[in-house]
């Protein structure tokens, strides 16, 4: 299994649309991105590891696939209107880590 991790760090000026990102984006991604796509999950950055810290991101997905073979076969033909859809939410640049899951 394989998990793309789209991190949007919490920097100073940094916006986050939430609503379109989970009402718009999210969908597109499911939709463009089709069977290949096994999950998606969206986790709200609220706090940092001491007291009172703003979290490290603002938001992070995680998208799951079988393979990494599966995700980029998936992403090739729709990672420039995945891409562009970017600013029509944030003005953050994400971080992304391709991990393979382990028990």
């Amino acid at each position: 299994m394989i998990r793309v991790s789209v991190m949007y760090p919490n920097q100073q000026g940094t916006t986050f649309d939430m609503k379109y990102y989970r009402n718009r984006h999210i969908p597109m991604v499911r939709q463009l991105l089709g069977a290949a796509l096994d999950d998606v999950t969206v986790e709200e950055g609220i706090a940092g590891l001491e007291p009172g810290s703003a979290p490290p991101y603002l938001v992070v997905a995680h998208l799951l696939f079988d393979s990494l073979e599966a995700f980029q076969a998936s992403i090739a033909p729709h990672a420039q209107a995945i891409m562009s859809d970017i600013p029509k939410y944030t003005n953050a640049q994400p971080t992304i880590q391709i991990s393979e899951m382990k028990s």
